[in-house]
């Protein structure tokens, strides 16, 4: 019931937002470069890695050594507008049209976590990754990482459709209120760095 809810539900959103994708591929074509879309690779069900794809945010803008800046030199307003609305996310339907991603579970985290994790930790990974979940509209990047796992972990333990619709719902929520968006005395978020 849930994957074929994911199916009709991100392909539905796909055609209704088709205009709304258009437009921002545009403006991020303009505003920040190529490439429009941001791809990398995520770990998904069970930690197999798939691509996950969003809309660009930031810049490549690199110092004489040729590094990259920091991401807070690199996020542009536009960028952070992008960011603080999700508008950034809505490619991801498209990796839950493939199966890759869920709309809702544990967010896909980076692929260097996987042996930071505490066997707790890593059973994110027993669903698919989610375009939202619990812990994003329980406080999102503003918790603190073993907060985040926890909600993760009691969202395994009592999934159901109706939390998933409960969550569906306060994302909507959470996106109008723009609440979450960073991390303390971050641009994004801090990187894990294990237990």
């Amino acid at each position: 019931m849930k994957r074929a809810f994911d199916v009709v539900t991100a392909g539905l959103l796909i055609v209704l937002l088709s205009p709304l994708l258009t437009a921002l591929a545009l403006l991020v074509r303009r505003r920040l470069g190529s490439p429009v879309l941001f791809r990398q690779i995520r770990p998904g069900l069970n930690g197999a890695p798939f691509q996950l794809v969003k809309f660009r945010t930031m810049t490549d803008a690199r110092g004489p050594n040729g590094e990259l800046f920091p991401d807070a030199e690199r996020l542009p307003a536009f960028g952070r507008f992008l960011r603080s609305t999700s508008l950034d996310e809505l490619p991801e339907l498209w990796n839950v049209l493939k199966g890759d991603m869920s709309l809702v579970g544990p967010r896909p985290l980076l692929m260097q976590y996987l042996p930071l994790y505490s066997p707790r930790q890593a059973r994110r990974h027993e669903v698919r990754p989610g375009v939202t979940g619990w812990a994003q509209v329980n406080g999102r990047n503003a918790l603190s990482w073993d907060e985040k796992f926890e909600l993760d972990v009691w969202y395994l333990d009592n999934r159901s459709f109706w939390l998933d619709m409960k969550i569906l719902f306060l994302t909507l929520k959470k996106v109008i209120t723009r609440e979450g968006i960073t991390g303390a005395g971050t641009a994004t978020v801090e990187n894990f760095k294990g237990n």
